[in-house]
């Protein structure tokens, strides 16, 4: 039987323990001789072992970010943007680079959780850069499947993209994580006229600015695989850009939401 490390099982207990009930899951440990300890996971019937893996990856992507924002990483300037928003960016292994974005938002964690997670099939509306996001499936209260589709623009260098997510909701003490990555779905082809990029990290942390709880640190890690023949250098313009109109986009609808 092949060795799987210990973490592996525990990393798929903290997606159960988060998606299932513990009165509905009963796991057991057995070991026998030499071979690693099996998990016996049993949990309500409407929940399939494709449910139980897109929480696996969101737990996973979660735990990830959670290291990538704990380590003393050397992070080098990008840019600052009118709105007061510090861009910058570092090289990782197995992620290459990734690009980090803080703001401060005039809003609360809960206005923002709602909009970026609860109501995210409503962001294409104040998003210009999104045709399309699609829920697909739903996991349990934390995990979510989703589909985007990013708007034709003229003279894009980049072109049209789509993307299938798994997006994930995890919490730390005041602070919420929202975060995604790419995932595999059979039923969902090819999009004509889209080239299948990859999110290979993306997490939002939301985070109740000391001292004023009507306001939210907002920070955003990012990495992504876009696909096609793309120059790096052009990526690497692209991906901090493409923060930037998020966060310009997303002021603008809290700002005019606010509005009577």
């Amino acid at each position: 039987m092949q060795f799987v490390p210990q973490c592996y099982w525990e990393l798929i207990w903290k997606a159960v323990s988060k998606t299932f009930p513990s009165s509905h899951c009963r796991v057991r440990a057995e070991t026998s001789g030499q071979q690693n300890s099996l998990l016996q996971l049993h949990f309500p019937s409407q929940f399939s072992s494709v449910d139980l893996s897109y929480t696996t990856q969101g737990e996973a992507a979660l735990q990830q970010s959670l290291s990538i924002l704990q380590q003393h990483t050397s992070w080098q300037a990008e840019m600052m943007l009118d709105n007061g928003a510090t861009m910058s960016s570092t090289a990782l292994p197995g992620l290459g680079k990734v690009f980090r974005v803080e703001v401060v938002l005039p809003v609360p964690v809960a206005r923002l959780h709602q909009e970026l997670f609860e109501r995210i099939e409503q962001m294409p509306q104040w998003n210009p850069t999104l045709s399309r996001v699609k829920v697909l499936q739903r996991v349990g209260t934390d995990t979510l499947v989703t589909h985007e589709v990013t708007a034709p623009s003229p003279g894009n260098l980049v072109g049209q993209r789509d993307f299938v997510s798994v997006r994930h909701r995890g919490r730390k003490e005041t602070a919420i994580y929202l975060v995604g990555t790419a995932t595999h779905i059979e039923k969902l082809p090819l999009q004509e006229g889209c080239i299948r990029a990859e999110s290979q990290l993306s997490c939002i942390v939301l985070q109740p600015l000391a001292g004023d709880p009507s306001h939210t640190l907002f920070t955003w890690l990012l990495s992504m695989d876009l696909k096609g023949w793309i120059p790096k250098s052009v990526i690497n313009r692209v991906l901090p850009q493409s923060q930037a109109d998020f966060i310009k986009h997303l002021g603008q609808h809290l700002s005019t939401a606010a509005c009577p």
